[in-house]
Formats: structure tokens, C-alpha cells, sequence
């Protein structure tokens, strides 16, 4: 399975400011574009920090003679690497309360910016898509399930399995890896199995290392 990258959701050639940008420019900024957050680069394209729509009303706000980006940004940026899952900046966004992601390279040069708008793109992959998936990559090749033991039903991202598979184990490995497809929305688990292994698994003892000697 691949999921999808920071680098496939991301918008490339992002706007950014540079450190004299005044506040005027990047509140008009920010209403031209529709964005929420402008990152701030120097002169060779690295990133510097962040301006955002709360950074400008702090400012409004308190009164202070902050006037520049290099006074208002939020610095160090939080930012995401290209190579990143989507699952990961989704994260990253949620612990540091941010809506956007200017997106860098190694050297920290800007090349684009990911935001919560972009993230939602993976909940509306077309149905057909999420269902070949499963059928191909997680249940054919990486469970090694025959097409005709398992029934894959998608709508609206919900997934409902049904068949009969060998084991109960792997019953739970197929749903966990479901759940884990760009896309899926929720899985509805009616697979059934023949073998309840789960036990068996359970009452193996561990074997323990050998003695120091």
C-alpha cells in the first residue's frame, strides 16, 4: 500500500513574504489569496517563520509597534517535509494548533504549503479507488487472500467487508490494514473464519533467553 505524500497533497509555488514585507501587504495578502498564514523567507528561499491571520490581530490588538514580518512572524516555522504521510503533518497541525504547513526541503528551502483544505482531499478519493485498493494491494498481495473469499463493498468511504477467511488473526490484521487506506471513512467488519487462533497464539510461551553464564 502506498499512502499518499506531503509532496502529492501539497500546494507547489506557495505565497510567501520577505522579513520588510509591511503588515498592510500581508493582511492584503492573506484576503487576496483566502489563506489563513503566509510563510516568511529570506533572500535565498529558506524559512524564516510565519505570519498568520492571529499574529496580525495580536498586533491590532496590543497596540505594539511590530509593523514587518520580521517583527510579527512566529518563528521557528512549523513546517512539514515532502516525503512526510499525510497521516504525520495531520498530526503535527493538531499538536501545534496550526492550519497550514509551509512544506520544505533538506536545505529548508520553501516549495510549497500543505493545509487542513489539502488533508481533506484524502476523505474524497472516488469509491472505486479506495475498493481496488483493498482488493489488490491489501487483501491479494499483502495477505495472499483470494479475490472470491472476500466481498468489498465501499460508499462514501465506508467499507464493508464480508466473506469467510482462514483465520481469526487474520480477520483483525484485514480490518486494521483497511482502516489504514487513504480514503476510508470507516470499516464495517462481517467477515467471518474457520479457524479461531487467537487462543492458540495467546498460550504459546514465550521463549526465554538463555542464561547468563
Amino acid at each position: 500500500m502506498r499512502h499518499r505524500s506531503v509532496a502529492d497533497l501539497m500546494t507547489p509555488g506557495a505565497v510567501a513574504v520577505q522579513l520588510g514585507t509591511a503588515f498592510g501587504e500581508i493582511a492584503r495578502l492573506l484576503d487576496e489569496y483566502d489563506i489563513s498564514a503566509v510563510p516568511v523567507v529570506d533572500g535565498a528561499g529558506r524559512t524564516l517563520g510565519v505570519v498568520s491571520e492571529a499574529d496580525l490581530l495580536r498586533r491590532h490588538i496590543d497596540r505594539t509597534p511590530s509593523n514587518t514580518a520580521a517583527s510579527l512572524m512566529t518563528s521557528p516555522a512549523v513546517v512539514a517535509r515532502p516525503q512526510w504521510s499525510a497521516i504525520r503533518a495531520a498530526r503535527v497541525m493538531e499538536e501545534k494548533g496550526v492550519k497550514r504547513l509551509p512544506v520544505v526541503d533538506e536545505e529548508g528551502l520553501l516549495i510549497g504549503v500543505l493545509s487542513r483544505g489539502d488533508l481533506v482531499q484524502l476523505f474524497l478519493r472516488r469509491d472505486r479507488a479506495i475498493q481496488e485498493e483493498i482488493l489488490e494491494d491489501v487483501l491479494t498481495r499483502t495477505l495472499n487472500v483470494p479475490p472470491s473469499a472476500v466481498t468489498v463493498e465501499v460508499s462514501d468511504g465506508t467499507v464493508t467487508l464480508s466473506g469467510t477467511l482462514a483465520r481469526r488473526s487474520l480477520v483483525v490484521v484485514a480490518v486494521r490494514l483497511c482502516e489504514s487506506v487513504d480514503g476510508v471513512v470507516e470499516v464495517i467488519n462481517r467477515l467471518t473464519y474457520e479457524t479461531d487462533d487467537r487462543a492458540a497464539l495467546k498460550d504459546r510461551t514465550p521463549i526465554e533467553p538463555p542464561e547468563p553464564v
